[in-house]
């Protein structure tokens, strides 16, 4: 025999007479149809058994249905009065049941939280509860519930799919409002959970009972009004969302997108009563539409009611056809008077509606996991062994491990936890003419399958709030593109973030980088700071124009210096050229002509061998060029001092002598180079610190103690010779050029001496290019101011250019 316990009427008062059972003292007032729906679809699932020759063949299922009035102490104790066996029995064919009138199984409750009352109450008695309809996930819990199962599945795997289904459509920023029972509480709780670990934030998660005074609800319009979210996730009964939308129409809050659970989702009583549409365009998850053959047709089938002489369907009768029988209590004179022969074609009302039919077959596959547990126990084949004693414990485990197939074809079992597979039908609601509401199905939620392949929807226009076709949007802030990253706004929830521009030098590639990524130094961030791109290397390169100048200007000193020298040795034999030391003018030209062309060793791409020749190179050629410099003004003071009386001191500084000093200053600058080189040697460097967005490609000086070394030493033997020449300006002017090697020193020191404050704040290429100016400034100094007066005494005044006119003794001018 199996119980019903159902849902028929929202209240409950004292009464002495009930129906289909002994007399319990429970009057329920408000009849409701869908608790008469329940009831018919296990009839339906009874009759079918009952008339089947293949499933429990020779034996008929009685049955006992109670009405719980929407009330969980009423729903225990009748839950008690099935427990203690004592209650009469009705089989389908009315004959008498031939067995003890003890209950095998329990169907029902509708109700969660009537769910976990009845339970725990018959736990112990191990007497199966099948639900079809409560999903709280809490009564997957063994050690609470042992006896339970249900065909509907957990709320554990919709709260879940919801939570996908918001991270679907991007929306990080949404609202809750639950049911406050056990149904409302765990789903959010489970669904708030999983939201968080796919980034979803919840401004705000209110409760409503539908037991709530008028100031409640109040404030949870007031909450909604105040939110910035435009996504509302429900887990609330229709009868609370009632509730809730008719105080929103108040207030005329629409244009919020709902997320509705599978309680209401696919309800068309909800639609009806949402007469301001303000749930117009919500999208959902619900129990995937079913069809059981003859299902429909048993349930619109009410002419057997009308025999019945129970008060309750008399009450039934008159409110399906909207009228009154005259013996009826609540008689009136403002209905029609029943017959008893109405014809339900034509009436449109919540009992003709099957939209429901999901929880039916719910209903219906639940009744048949009894006959099939049954049906294994009694070792049925063509007859079943009716000795066989039965207990709720034994029936209790062949349902857990029940696997079938409907007449439909679907496969019913229970997993470990007495839940069946978990699909759903995403459905969302898009209004039609005259106010009606068709609820489409749009995609699928199969928790069987891998995660990522798990929410599917379909290639169709959803409709959304507000009758729009755009995905609505619901964000605490906007998404941060790239080239940003997100930086959370203090005492906000992690969805409510600002967004900052990466730094220089740094980027970000994706939308929503919560960190900036530092490019290779050799890269640098674009202006949208979502791309590295390769620095521009920096150098003096010949093809630019400051470098095709001082190439120029170096091969112009380069010429200038050969035109010098062609024309000192073309007039060779003249007395200004032999005058003084030609053989130390030659290598004074030769060594400003390397001086010209080392400069060329500065410009290009640096590598390994320019970077150790250019220094080197401008060290040994300077100190050769200073050296003869050196060298002739030595011999000027020399020959000056040879004139006088009784002095020998030209004897000492001969030719040999001059060449000798001329080797040995250089000698000693070759010394300092082959260290330098040794020890730590120039190498070519990438800078990137200088410029943020290039690369400087230099020389590293390798060891700075070598280059000033050599520049010092440089330095020293300019000053040496400034000052010798110096101390000689005052000589005859026809006999000496020392006043000219002292312009050439005053020159090449000015030059040095500006260089290092120049070369030490020039940023670059600039450096070098500082360098390679105070070289080629330095040797056109030296070229002009000694050799130039020469050249236009030999080409333009060669009357002067005799033995007569040199030996002259003239007043020394001043310099």
């Amino acid at each position: 025999m199996l119980g019903g316990i159902f849902y028929f009427h929202s209240s409950w008062k004292h009464r002495q007479d009930a129906y289909m059972h002994k007399p319990l003292q429970l009057e329920c007032t408000s009849l409701h149809f869908r608790g008469f729906q329940f009831a018919q679809a296990m009839l339906f699932a009874i009759e079918e058994i009952n008339n089947s020759t293949d499933l429990l063949p020779g034996i008929s299922l009685g049955y006992m249905i109670y009405d719980a009035c929407g009330s969980i102490a009423r729903g225990v104790r009748v839950a008690l009065a099935l427990v203690n066996g004592n209650e009469v029995a009705f089989a389908p064919s009315g004959a008498p049941c031939t067995r003890p009138a003890q209950v095998q199984a329990i169907m029902g409750e509708t109700s969660s939280s009537p769910c976990m009352a009845i339970s725990t109450v018959i736990g112990p008695f191990h007497i199966p509860l099948i639900s079809h309809f409560a999903t709280c996930a809490c009564l997957s819990d063994k050690t609470k519930y042992p006896s339970f199962l249900r065909t509907i599945p957990s709320d554990y795997y919709q709260s879940r799919a919801l939570a996908q289904l918001v991270k679907y459509f991007d929306w990080t920023w949404v609202g809750a409002i639950r049911t406050h029972d056990d149904y409302g509480n765990n789903g959010m709780a489970t669904f708030t959970e999983k939201a968080q670990q796919l980034g979803i934030c919840l401004e705000y998660s209110v409760s409503v009972l539908r037991t709530d005074p008028p100031h409640k609800l109040k404030q949870i319009v007031d909450i909604i009004k105040a939110s910035t979210s435009k996504v509302i996730v429900t887990f609330l009964s229709p009868m609370d969302l009632y509730m809730v939308i008719h105080e929103l129409s108040h207030h005329n809050l629409t244009g919020y997108q709902w997320v509705g659970n599978e309680g209401w989702i696919f309800d068309s009583h909800t639609a009806a009563l949402d007469k301001h549409h303000i749930l117009d365009g919500a999208i959902g998850l619900s129990i995937p539409k079913a069809h059981v053959s003859g299902m429909r047709e048993f349930m619109l089938d009410v002419k057997p009611l009308n025999s019945s002489s129970n008060e309750l369907f008399t009450e039934f009768w008159e409110k399906l056809f909207s009228c009154q029988f005259r013996q009826s209590k609540s008689s009136s004179g403002n209905q029609r008077e029943c017959t008893g022969h109405e014809d339900l074609s034509g009436v449109q009302n919540s009992f003709t509606d099957m939209s429901l039919m999901p929880i039916f077959y719910n209903v219906y596959k639940g009744v048949y996991a009894v006959a099939h547990a049954l049906h294994t126990i009694l070792s049925c084949n063509e007859t079943c062994h009716n000795k066989v004693q039965l207990d709720p414990f034994t029936i209790l485990q062949h349902i857990k491990k029940i696997w079938f197939k409907t007449k439909e074809g679907d496969e019913v079992y229970f997993d470990e936890n007495g839940d069946p597979a978990a699909k759903y039908e995403i459905i969302n609601w898009q209004p039609a003419e005259h106010g009606i509401v068709n609820f489409v199905t749009v995609g699928l939620y199969d928790a069987s399958l891998p995660a990522d392949k798990q929410l599917k929807l379909q290639n169709k226009s959803l409709i959304w709030a507000q009758n729009s076709q755009q995905v609505p949007l619901s964000v605490c802030s906007e998404k941060c593109p790239p080239g940003t990253r997100k930086v959370l706004q203090k005492g906000k929830p992690v969805c409510c973030y600002d967004c900052l521009r990466c730094a220089d030098g740094e980027i970000s590639n994706t939308t929503d980088s919560i960190t900036c990524i530092r490019c290779h130094p050799e890269f640098w961030s674009n202006e949208r700071r979502d791309a590295c791109v390769q620095k521009e290397a920096e150098f003096l390169s010949y093809e630019e124009i400051m470098g095709a100048l001082l190439t120029a200007a170096s091969l112009f000193g380069t010429c200038m210096t050969a035109v010098v020298a062609f024309i000192f040795f073309r007039y060779r034999q003249t007395p200004i050229v032999r005058a003084n030391n030609s053989e130390l003018s030659f290598l004074l030209l030769f060594s400003l002509s390397l001086c010209f062309l080392c400069s060329l060793t500065f410009i290009g791409r640096p590598s390994e061998w320019s970077c150790m020749l250019r220094h080197t190179a401008f060290g040994i050629t300077f100190v050769l060029c200073i050296s003869c410099v050196l060298g002739k003004t030595i011999v000027v003071l020399m020959a000056f001092r040879a004139t006088l009386p009784g002095s020998n001191v030209m004897k000492w500084f001969g030719h040999a002598q001059q060449k000798l000093s001329v080797l040995g200053f250089t000698l000693i600058q070759v010394i300092i180079c082959i260290l330098w080189l040794t020890i730590s040697p120039p190498f070519p460097f990438k800078n990137f610190q200088q410029f943020k967005e290039k690369i400087i490609l230099e020389c590293a000086l390798g060891s700075a103690v070598g280059f000033w070394a050599v520049l010092g030493y440089i330095g020293l033997l300019a000053m040496l010779c400034f000052l010798l020449a110096f101390l000689a300006r005052k000589l005859p002017d026809n006999f000496n050029e020392a006043k000219f090697i002292t312009f050439s020193m005053l020159i090449f020191c000015a030059v040095w001496i500006t260089f290092i404050p120049a070369y030490v704040s020039s940023p670059g290429k600039f450096s070098v290019a500082v360098e390679i100016f105070a070289i080629l400034a330095s040797s056109f100094g030296l070229l002009i101011c000694i050799f130039i007066p020469k050249c236009y005494i030999i080409l333009l005044k060669p009357e002067k250019n005799t033995k007569k006119n040199m030996m002259g003794k003239g007043a020394p001018k001043s310099l």
